[in-house]
């Protein structure tokens, strides 16, 4: 086995999606603990050259820091297939299907895993009525970072859309759940912890896990009830192998206990490339663990591969 200082890792970020801010930062904060666990690394801030330069580099491994169409639906991973060139996370058929909510949705519905009622709707027919009886949940196809997410009240006089979607044609409208908000990592196929995310206003939107003035707090290991705690576990296992993902993963979900006493938990979606800066959830689980930032984006190398 070659030492890491002989290894090269290139850590791609950035690129052009909706969610380049947030990719720079984790891809940053990924290549200095690269550095710190020994690699000998490259920043590449992707452009659409992006072959041409990694032909030129030829790396041993890709670290995929990227997040957003393009990085995270399949197609840099389909890239990297071609090239031969082993990378972090998961492969070009999972990274797709989770990234499209509806069709994750699906996959997770034909075993069992309990997810938000919901159905996809034209961007005109949500302008002109409401698709579903508020409350009610407007979601992006296939963004993440809760980019584009809208909750629509009950008395609400509108959709809260008005042509205002640069989403797309479609809209995914999901019944609004309830209750409290969840979310599990996953690492190489085996569940890390549940951690709850507590915001002062409004949801665990893109504002409420990354603007400054965030006051979102992160509890770990969430304070529930074993069973549902145990619950929670099982089902992100069950998401990260039904998609087929590899490395790392972060599962999302509502905790509905405003009626039944137990509640009731329903999976909202798969990250197949969740933030990753010490701050971040996963590595905030795996910390709980006594798992450093460095020894786990050192994992990940050395989990990193091709699809076969």
């Amino acid at each position: 086995m070659k030492a890491r200082s002989n290894i090269h890792v290139a850590v791609l970020m950035g690129g052009w999606s909706a969610e380049r801010e947030v990719s720079l930062v984790s891809g940053h904060e990924c290549a200095k603990a690269l550095r710190h666990a020994g690699y000998r690394v490259t920043e590449i801030d992707m452009e659409r050259n992006i072959a041409e330069v990694l032909g030129r580099l030829k790396p041993d491994v890709v670290f995929n820091a990227l997040h957003g169409p393009i990085g995270e639906d399949g197609n840099v991973q389909g890239l990297l297939n071609i090239l031969g060139i082993p990378y972090t996370h998961s492969g070009v058929m999972a990274s797709a299907i989770a990234m499209n909510k509806p069709a994750a949705k699906q996959l997770f519905a034909g075993v069992g895993l309990r997810c938000p009622e919901g159905r996809i709707v034209g961007k005109k027919e949500v302008v002109l009525e409401h698709p579903m009886e508020p409350p009610y949940v407007l979601k992006p196809i296939d963004e993440g970072s809760s980019i584009g997410v809208r909750i629509v009240h009950k008395g609400s006089n509108a959709p809260m859309l008005n042509g205002d979607w640069p989403f797309g044609e479609e809209v995914l409208v999901e019944t609004y759940i309830p209750g409290r908000e969840l979310t599990v990592g996953v690492m190489s196929g085996k569940a890390m912890a549940v951690t709850e995310l507590v915001t002062d206003e409004g949801f665990y939107d893109y504002e409420n896990k990354y603007a400054a003035t965030s006051r979102t707090r992160h509890i770990v290991p969430a304070e529930l009830p074993k069973p549902v705690y145990d619950q929670a576990l099982r089902m992100a296992e069950q998401a990260h192998a039904v998609l087929g993902c590899r490395g790392v993963s972060r599962a999302d979900f509502r905790y509905d206990d405003t009626e039944a006493e137990t509640g009731t938990l329903y999976l909202l979606e798969v990250n197949t490339q969740p933030g990753m800066t010490p701050a971040s959830l996963v590595p905030e689980q795996a910390a709980h663990l006594g798992i450093s930032f460095p020894e786990l984006v050192a994992r990940m190398v050395e989990e990193a591969r091709c699809d076969s």
